[in-house]
């Protein structure tokens, strides 16, 4: 009797306690302790644009030509130039030619697209006889800087400390450049940066001061620049600024008196940038003379130097470098460059000594001065353009006086030559003009084998920031082993050795292997695998059932990344307050972007184990197709090729710089080449 009655009380409470009791879900394999930090190099501080940016010179000269390579796809991937956009007739005008006797001053405008002019003065040599230098000058962050004077008070405190000469050149260091320079035999060409002096179709508030967003300048097919948008086409006032660096190589080039063997760039600050950028990347420059601006701290403040993927692992060390072994000089100052003889340079000799060419390099030092191209640092490059193009001058070279044109006789624009319209709207039809020029020109070279492989693909793993082969050693750190019967549950770390990631995964390993392994993300994680009662999910076990090895991953700011457990609605941001893309993913990856490389390390571990697979499948669940087709894209030859479903995710619909799923370059690369395929 005693019997009946406990059974009778074990069915009784068999019946109620799911009723009396919380439903409490089994918790999902852990790879750390409960509160156990995952370490992983990407969970410290965002990088910004005063962080540090050593130059690595490499063992060999091969190795620095594929390094070169690479960093150079990098900027023109960055700056919008890959491809570079139509180059259509420029359509100079010159005009108001101003004769000084031993050279001669025009006003030039031209259009780099068109409608969208680039404005600056000619400058020429009197009496040419044959083919003569060109000299290409940027300048830099000064207010009208092509038409500005300084004031006879400020010119004559310059002269007291050793800045300048002259009372009346030493007014315009910028025409004073240019008038000794033509006098030297050159042909210079001087424009503008956007929003400077005559160029006034992008304003100096939006292109080089601006702060916020602006809703009304994201819609499809009617954005503006900085908008998220503009950045998942890779569009930049930076980027526009390079265009009108390239096109006015191109107008210089198109002068007949001017050599392309002896072509030269230079510029200060802002200009600095510029110089070092098209030196970089345009074989047309001969010599490089970047002011001022060289540096592995600030890496430059305005919007106008920043990009989005642009300094992501390199910086202004590097960029300088590309132009190795041509010959280059630059000048430091009493500003963020001062420590350049020691932090940096000795990098550039060392590679230039690499490329048996350490004396083409030099830097002219000059912490006593300000943040400036000042007279000294002028005679720097005229020395380093005189041994360069073999001119034959005395050194060094000293300027001489001259009579300064005022502003009337400088600018470009007069009733003659009106000035063209500018602003949103004008912004607007720019940015759809260069972005239906890039689509066409990409749609093109998708038709071919070759297209896709030299143009596409690179693209690609620029704006997604790694490939397969750049993964590295990865290892694996077990956590525990449990045994489910027919499969094993092993639960550990990923370990990315070479890049400092670390990654919490499940492999659920069946007794009966047959070789294949389908690695599944999910939008939470390996979490996603179970189900609330600790379960395998269907997916997963019809994959177990039928021999594969399955994998779940967290991917960056999934699972164990999330101290709280609640998922990432906003990346982080560096401490700029102001709203430009670029100052953040200029130099840091996007979560999207850490993502799938997230999955290229558990790809690259599963095709390099000890026991390789003989086929490797992604299968994502719904929500997490577009990292995994970006993924496969990368390990193409690698992965299982089957078409991933990416639920209609675009890039185009992202319309918050901040969003997880935010990548610059998204919409002009990933969506019609590697999501839309």
């Amino acid at each position: 009797m005693p019997s009946r009655r406990l059974s009778l009380l074990a069915a009784i409470s068999a019946v109620l306690t799911p009723l009396v009791c919380p439903d409490v879900s089994a918790a999902p394999p852990r790879a750390l302790a409960a509160g156990g930090a995952i370490d992983d190099r990407r969970l410290g501080p965002v990088k910004d644009l005063d962080g540090y940016f050593p130059l690595a010179v490499p063992a060999t000269a091969d190795a620095w030509k594929e390094r070169a390579a690479s960093v150079r796809r990098q900027i023109l991937v960055s700056q919008g130039l890959w491809p570079v956009p139509t180059r259509g007739p420029l359509k100079a005008v010159v005009h108001g030619r101003v004769d000084r006797g031993d050279y001669t001053v025009e006003k030039v405008y031209f259009e780099s697209v068109p409608g969208f002019f680039v404005t600056g003065n000619l400058y020429r040599p009197r009496n040419v006889t044959g083919k003569v230098p060109g000299v290409l000058f940027a300048h830099g962050h000064w207010t009208d800087a092509r038409l500005a004077e300084s004031t006879e008070d400020q010119v004559r405190d310059e002269i007291a400390t050793g800045q300048e000469r002259f009372e009346e050149g030493g007014r315009s260091r910028f025409q004073s450049m240019c008038v000794q320079l033509a006098r030297m035999g050159c042909v210079v060409w001087q424009w503008d940066m956007l929003g400077n002096s005559d160029s006034q179709q992008l304003s100096m508030q939006l292109v080089h001061l601006f702060a916020k967003q602006r809703p009304e300048m994201n819609a499809p097919g009617a954005w503006g620049l900085f908008s998220p948008l503009a950045e998942s086409h890779l569009q930049s006032a930076m980027g526009l600024q390079t265009l009108n660096a390239v096109r006015s190589l191109d107008f210089l080039l198109s002068l007949p008196e001017v050599d392309p063997d002896r072509v030269a760039m230079t510029g200060a600050s802002g200009g600095g940038t510029q110089t070092m950028i098209l030196a970089g990347i345009d074989p047309r420059v001969k010599l490089s003379f970047p002011a001022v601006m060289v540096s592995t701290a600030m890496q430059g403040g305005c919007t106008c130097e920043n990009a989005s993927l642009l300094r992501i692992g390199t910086g202004n060390v590097e960029f300088a470098a590309l132009f190795a072994p041509g010959p280059q000089g630059m000048t430091c100052a009493n500003d963020w460059t001062k420590e350049m003889s020691t932090k940096g340079f000795p990098e550039l000799k060392q590679l230039y000594a690499l490329l048996g060419a350490g004396d083409r390099v030099s830097l002219h030092r000059g912490e006593h001065f300000p943040h400036n191209y000042n007279a000294v640092s002028r005679s720097a490059f005229y020395g380093v353009l005189n041994r360069g193009f073999n001119l034959g001058f005395k050194e060094p070279v000293i300027e001489k006086d001259y009579i300064r044109l005022k502003t009337s006789e400088l600018s470009v624009w007069d009733d003659a030559h009106p000035k063209p319209s500018g602003g949103d709207d004008f912004e607007r039809n720019l940015l759809q003009w260069l972005a239906k020029d890039a689509s066409a020109q990409l749609a093109d070279a998708a038709k071919s084998d070759a297209g896709r492989s030299s143009v596409i693909r690179p693209a690609v793993e620029v704006v997604l920031g790694r490939s397969l082969r750049e993964v590295g050693t990865v290892e694996w750190e077990l956590s525990s082993k449990n045994d489910h019967g027919p499969y094993l549950e092993m639960v550990g770390l990923l370990r990315n050795k070479s890049r400092g990631e670390c990654l919490p995964a499940v492999f659920l390993h069946p007794k009966d292997w047959n070789g294949t392994t389908v690695v599944i993300p999910t939008p939470g994680g390996k979490a996603g695998l179970y189900s609330v009662d600790g379960g395998l999910i269907a997916s997963a076990k019809a994959h177990l059932d039928s021999g594969a090895t399955v994998v779940g991953v967290d991917l960056m700011y999934q699972g164990e990344f999330l101290a709280d457990g609640k998922p990432l609605d906003a990346t982080r941001r560096v401490k700029n307050p102001r709203e430009a893309a670029a100052y953040t993913f200029g130099y840091n990856h996007s979560v999207f972007q850490q993502r799938v490389h997230d999955l290229l390390t558990v790809i690259s571990f599963v095709k390099n184990h000890e026991k390789p697979s003989k086929k490797i499948v992604l299968a994502p669940q719904s929500g997490a197709g577009h990292w995994a087709a970006c993924a496969q894209f990368l390990a193409e030859g690698v992965v299982d090729g089957a078409k991933i479903d990416v639920g209609g995710f675009r890039f185009a619909d992202v319309r918050e710089i901040h969003n997880p799923d935010f990548t610059p370059g998204g919409a002009k690369y990933l969506d019609p080449f590697v999501l839309g395929k």
